[in-house]
């Protein structure tokens, strides 16, 4: 099984370079992963020089000046640098005329939205209205689309899987810690004892196929750190099958991202 991370930022300025990364990779046979530029970090050229030092081993998700109106422009000229994806929070819009512009531009170029955002604006009808408008635009929602901050019985987290029904909808699951709270005192060696069954709600709804793993590095090194991040959901989510954990783990994002190289 190819085994594939979707959701990492590398700087050498903020957070940490790519080699510590590669480390917890190597680490822990991850494969493959994706390098999600860090919000309001517009130059995209560390993480496109982490892709081509490592050929085959990351895709870049860029991120550009939205409030700008050249922001289209500037996304072509980074795809032509070989990034396959944007971030994009649910709610930007563009300026000008037409709001969704670099929405429209992500999916003219044929790359897909990294999409950020609260389980509220997830589950708005503005963001529903959006995933309509444009049926060719693959949007992966990132962190369970903020799910983990609902409580039973998950009325709005329910709202952002109603989303599935798109099929150019797909969701990042996340490691336990960013769904659990850290316990104290501390209990060893399995910390968390009530799971919420939010990742088997996703499954529900999305199916495997349509869900990917994302560790969330280098941040989830102040929760569970990268280790547990993907040993616990592997251990203690209950999968359907292990096809489904093989689509979760690296399959899906297998489809989405060439990494190239």
């Amino acid at each position: 099984m190819v085994a594939v991370d979707t959701h990492c930022h590398a700087l050498p300025y903020w957070f940490e370079p790519v080699e510590i990364l590669l480390d917890q990779m190597t680490r822990n046979d991850v494969d493959k992963a994706v390098l999600i530029q860090i919000n309001g970090m517009y130059d995209n050229s560390y993480i496109i020089e982490c892709m081509r030092r490592f050929p085959g081993r990351f895709s870049v998700v860029a991120l550009v000046d939205t409030d700008n109106l050249d922001a289209p422009q500037r996304l072509a000229e980074w795809v032509g640098q070989g990034v396959e994806g944007i971030r994009l929070r649910s709610v930007v819009r563009s300026p000008g005329s037409d709001h969704l512009a670099i929405w429209r531009k992500a999916a003219e170029l044929g790359i897909l939205v990294s999409c950020a955002g609260s389980a509220d604006e997830f589950a708005s009808p503005e963001f529903e209205n959006l995933v309509k408008e444009l049926p060719g635009l693959k949007i992966v929602i990132e962190h369970l689309g903020g799910g983990g901050r609902d409580t039973p019985p998950y009325d709005t987290y329910r709202r952002v899987l109603a989303l599935a029904q798109y099929p150019n909808t797909f969701m990042k699951v996340p490691g336990l810690g960013e769904i659990c709270p850290r316990p104290s005192p501390f209990i060893h060696p399995m910390p968390f004892t009530e799971i919420p069954p939010l990742i088997e709600m996703a499954i529900d709804a999305f199916g495997a196929n349509r869900l990917m793993w994302g560790s969330d590095f280098p941040p989830v090194a102040n929760r569970e750190g990268y280790h547990n991040a993907l040993k616990m959901p592997k251990d203690h989510v209950k999968f359907k099958s292990e096809a489904d954990k093989e689509w979760v783990f690296g399959e899906t994002a297998a489809t989405l991202w060439k990494f190239p190289g």
